[in-house]
C-alpha cells in the first residue's frame, strides 16, 4: 500500500543535518542511512516502477548541451528529470531545499538552485568512475543520490563506489542502494561509479548549483 501525501515527514532531522555538514568539510563526502523518510521512499518507488513500466523514462547521456551523447558503455541507466507534480516529488524537493537553505548558512557556498532526476538502472547496467563536474568549468557543486529500493539484498549488486579526492584508485566507501540512505559529495573532486546491477535499482540523483558561465554564456543546467 502506497502512502497518503499527509504520512510524509518533510523536516529533515537537525542531527543528521550537521553531521553532514561536518562530513562534506572533513571529508568531502557524506553518507547516511535513514536519512530519507521510509513512506515518502515508498511513495517515490511507487513512481518510477510505474514510469519503467510504461516505458515513460529516457536513456541517459554523458555530457550537456552539444556534448551530450549516449554512451551505453559507459552508464546503462534512463532518468526522467524530477518535477513537482506529485506530492512524493515536492516534498522530496522541499527537503533539498532545506538542505540547500543549511548549505549556504553553514558553508556560504552560494547555492541557488537544485535541479534532480529519477534513475532506474535494469539488470546489468552500471555506470563507470565519473566526476560529476570539472574544477572550474561548471557549476554542478554538491551532488546527492537518493536511495529508492526497500530491502536490498547484500548481493544485489548496485552499490556506488566513493574514490579518494587525491587518489582516483582509492575507494574509500561503498554505498548498498537500500531505501532511505542518502549520499552527498563534491562534485567536481569526488570521483565515483555505480557497479552492475542484479535487480532493478532506483534512486534520485541530483545537483545543487551555483550561478555561473562558461565563454560568457549562462552554464545551463543540464
Amino acid at each position: 500500500m502506497i502512502p497518503t501525501p499527509d504520512a510524509f515527514a518533510t523536516a529533515l532531522p537537525r542531527a543528521r543535518l550537521a553531521e553532514l555538514v561536518d562530513a562534506l568539510v572533513e571529508q568531502g563526502w557524506y553518507v547516511g542511512e535513514g536519512f530519507i523518510p521510509a513512506e515518502l521512499c515508498a511513495a517515490l518507488h511507487h513512481e518510477l516502477g510505474a514510469m519503467a513500466d510504461h516505458e515513460a523514462l529516457e536513456a541517459a547521456g554523458i555530457g550537456r548541451g552539444q556534448e551530450h551523447a549516449l554512451r551505453r558503455d559507459i552508464r546503462g541507466d534512463a532518468i526522467r528529470w524530477l518535477d513537482r507534480e506529485s506530492q512524493a516529488r515536492r516534498q522530496y524537493l522541499e527537503a533539498m531545499a532545506e538542505l540547500q537553505q543549511e548549505l549556504n548558512r553553514a558553508l556560504f557556498l552560494g547555492l541557488f538552485e537544485y535541479e534532480a532526476h529519477f534513475a532506474h538502472y535494469p539488470p546489468g547496467a552500471f555506470y563507470k568512475r565519473h566526476l560529476d563536474s570539472f574544477r572550474g568549468r561548471a557549476n554542478r557543486v554538491i551532488s546527492t543520490v537518493g536511495y529508492l529500493n526497500p530491502d536490498w539484498p547484500a548481493d544485489g549488486g548496485g552499490e556506488m563506489v566513493i574514490f579518494a579526492a587525491d587518489d582516483p584508485e582509492r575507494e574509500v566507501a561503498r554505498v548498498r542502494p537500500e531505501a532511505g540512505t542518502f549520499a552527498c559529495f563534491l562534485s567536481d573532486s569526488v570521483p565515483h561509479e555505480v557497479l552492475p546491477t542484479r535487480l532493478p535499482r532506483a534512486s534520485i540523483a541530483g545537483w545543487f548549483r551555483r550561478n555561473a558561465s562558461l565563454g560568457g554564456l549562462v552554464d545551463p543546467a543540464r
